[in-house]
């Protein structure tokens, strides 16, 4: 049996309320606590296909980076998970969808063909899920599809996604996602000022309630998109979240913990969002992935009946609270705060950085201040609710 290990916040950032939870831009500021051990650092060489390497020291196992992209043969690596894709779809900005996550939704449909998974918490306190897609002209539709919450926008920002979403929580988002800056396919509900309503549609779902039955179509999508004369491009200062091993190369982080078993929120009931459903994820050595499970049981995609896995998973800690008596929640997903990357069945302990506005997403680093290297796929981070970090662990 191997330990469980609980996680304490090694660097905790404390922010201001006021900025924390609205901040669009601003520098905020954080207060960081030294910590007293270190994981593995890996500084690393970087190197590309028919690119010179770059020399760097470093206290474990060398390994290159994708650093600039290259076309070879009509494909490029993807900036979402490093795999080679086809050149239009990695050049392409993706698609950010508001997904449920509550058990009366289940299964959703098309969800593992996300490039990353971001998972936050709710009112009613339970997570909802903003799928991030950059492979979707194969897709018919996704969904369920869900209402935003700012938080989810702000971090859509982040990726120059477009988002996508049926309903919205109109004190908290309306004026955002309205922003020339936002650019969103919303189904026509009050508060959305430009509706593209082509782009959804309803699926008989026998048994379910009707706000589990809305789903994104994609000929409809392209068509809103092309309707409202989106830019499919990234922009010039684009700035990819991810640095990720090279080809055919692997982040090894031998000297960090253990992680073979990974739960945000714990095993037992609690208020923090994950506490709910109890979903953990379970490092499979044999494929280097790790399968998600939910509420006792394989967390699957109706598509395909197939488990969702990704390569990587991230404890992104961030200061929450409590914004009104329907619970809405507010979290700081600008400025500085912990977080835990697992990969390879390991876990390193770090920060997050986002402090350049919002069309920039957080950076991950070790607890040395270098930049963590992610190992190629797909990735899930769940944006965990600082106050209630206690019942994060690992094992």
């Amino acid at each position: 049996m191997m330990k469980r290990k609980r996680i304490i916040l090694a660097a905790a950032s404390v922010m201001a309320a006021a900025l924390a939870l609205t901040a669009c831009g601003k520098k905020q500021e954080t207060m960081v606590e030294e910590t007293a051990a270190s994981t593995e650092t890996q500084i690393v060489e970087t190197e590309t296909q028919s690119e010179t390497e770059t020399e760097t020291e470093t206290e474990a196992t060398t390994v290159p980076v994708i650093e600039e992209r290259s076309t070879v043969d009509g494909k490029m690596q993807s900036y979402l998970t490093g795999e080679w894709k086809d050149e239009e779809v990695v050049t392409r900005r993706p698609i950010a969808v508001m997904i449920p996550n509550n058990s009366q939704a289940m299964p959703q449909y098309g969800i593992s063909q996300a490039s990353v998974i971001y998972e936050a918490p709710v009112e009613g306190r339970i997570t909802r899920l903003m799928a991030i897609f950059e492979d979707f002209d194969d897709l018919d539709h996704i969904g369920p599809v869900r209402s935003s919450r700012d938080y989810f926008v702000y971090t859509a920002m982040g990726y120059e996604a477009v988002y996508c979403n049926w309903g919205l929580a109109r004190p908290y988002v309306e004026e955002l996602i309205n922003r020339d800056t936002v650019q969103n396919i919303s189904a026509g509900v009050e508060g959305i000022y430009k509706p593209a309503d082509e782009a959804y549609g309803r699926i008989k779902r026998p048994g379910y309630k009707l706000e589990f039955t809305g789903y994104l179509f994609i000929d409809g999508l392209k068509d809103a998109v092309e309707r409202l004369k989106y830019d499919w491009e990234y922009d010039d200062d684009y700035v990819p979240q991810f640095t990720f091993a090279a080809e055919d190369y692997r982040a090894e982080y031998k000297d960090a913990e253990d992680a073979v078993i990974v739960r945000p929120g714990g095993t037992g009931a609690n208020s923090g969002g994950y506490g709910a459903y109890n979903p953990y994820f379970e490092y499979n050595e044999e494929d280097q992935l790790y399968y998600r499970y939910q509420d006792g049981k394989k967390q699957i995609d109706e598509m395909n009946n197939e488990q969702l896995a990704v390569s990587n998973v991230v404890f992104q800690y961030c200061h929450g609270e409590v914004r009104d008596a329907k619970d809405y929640l507010a979290f700081g997903v600008h400025g500085e705060g912990d977080a835990i990357v697992f990969t390879g069945g390991k876990a390193i302990k770090g920060t997050w950085s986002r402090m350049e506005g919002d069309g920039v997403p957080p950076k991950f680093y070790d607890e040395d201040g270098n930049e963590i290297i992610f190992n190629q796929g797909k990735t899930w981070i769940c944006n965990i609710w600082k106050e209630f970090s206690e019942f994060a662990e690992y094992e």
